[in-house]
């Protein structure tokens, strides 16, 4: 069975009338980068920083 969704396809976005579209900006925010392993970082640089001693 084919599916043909012409009959919906140029139809306009929905836009509720009770409440207002979030500001994109805020939008982005919710999905922004955040630290999953804490303390990740820092181990990071620790590692760097005793890589760069037994080097020297």
């Amino acid at each position: 069975m084919e599916k043909n969704y012409d009959d919906i396809l140029n139809l306009p976005h929905y836009e509720p009338k009770n409440h207002p579209r979030m500001p994109r900006a805020e939008r982005a925010a919710q999905f922004a980068p955040f630290a999953a392993l804490k303390g990740f970082d820092e181990m990071i640089e620790e590692g760097a920083e005793e890589g760069e001693k037994e080097e020297n």
